[in-house]
C-alpha cells in the first residue's frame, strides 16, 4: 500500500473530531505531527482523514533520515496503533479498495453550511460500518507495511527508541 501513489485527497470532504481536515496537508509540511494526532485519533477512535495521512506520513517515513524522525511523529503512529483492536481487522467487513473511501458516496459535500446536520445524522456520511471499520484496518495494514522502516529507526534513533519498541510490540499482537 505504500508502494501506492498518493492520490487526490480530498480533505476539505474528510472529517477529524473538530470538523473538516481541510488544514491537514499544510500540517503536514510543517511536520506539526502533535496537531495531526488530534486530528486522526481522538478518544480511541480513527476518523476519515486517518489512513491518509498515515499513507503520506510513512511513505515519507521510508526515505527520512532515521535519526531525524521525532518523538512527536512516533507519538502519533503509537496513538493510531493504539485505538485499533483485533475487532477491526476483518477485510471482509471494510470497503475494498483504500481508494474507493475517497469515492462521492462516502465524502461529506464541500459544502459545510450543513455539518451540524450531517453529524446528527443517525449514521452521517463516511461512518457506515463498512467504511468507519475501514479506518481501522487500512491504518492497521499502513502500519504494518511500515515495520521495517520503525524497526530501523529504533537502531538509530535513541529518543524514540522505547516509544518504537512499545509501537512495535502493539503492531506484532495485533498481527497474532
Amino acid at each position: 500500500m505504500l508502494e501506492q501513489q498518493i492520490p487526490d485527497i480530498p480533505w476539505q470532504q474528510l472529517t477529524t473530531p473538530y470538523g473538516r481536515g481541510a488544514a491537514i496537508p499544510q500540517l503536514i509540511e510543517e511536520e506539526n505531527y502533535r496537531q495531526l494526532a488530534e486530528l486522526i485519533e481522538h478518544q480511541g477512535t480513527l476518523w476519515q482523514v486517518t489512513p491518509w495521512v498515515l499513507l503520506i506520513l510513512l511513505k515519507k517515513l521510508g526515505s527520512q533520515d532515521k535519526e531525524d524522525v521525532s518523538l512527536q511523529e512516533i507519538e502519533l503512529y503509537l496513538a493510531v496503533a493504539q485505538a485499533i483492536t483485533v475487532d477491526y481487522l476483518e477485510p471482509t467487513q471494510t470497503v475494498q479498495p483504500m481508494q474507493k473511501l475517497l469515492d462521492r458516496n462516502y465524502l461529506w459535500t464541500e459544502n459545510e453550511e450543513d455539518d451540524d446536520q450531517e453529524w446528527e445524522r443517525e449514521t452521517p456520511t463516511g461512518y457506515e460500518q463498512t467504511a468507519f471499520l475501514s479506518y481501522y484496518y487500512f491504518s492497521y495494514l499502513l502500519l504494518q507495511e511500515a515495520i521495517p522502516s520503525l524497526t530501523a529507526i529504533t537502531v538509530h534513533n535513541n529518543e524514540a527508541a522505547d516509544r518504537l519498541a512499545e509501537l512495535l510490540r502493539l503492531l506484532e499482537q495485533l498481527n497474532k
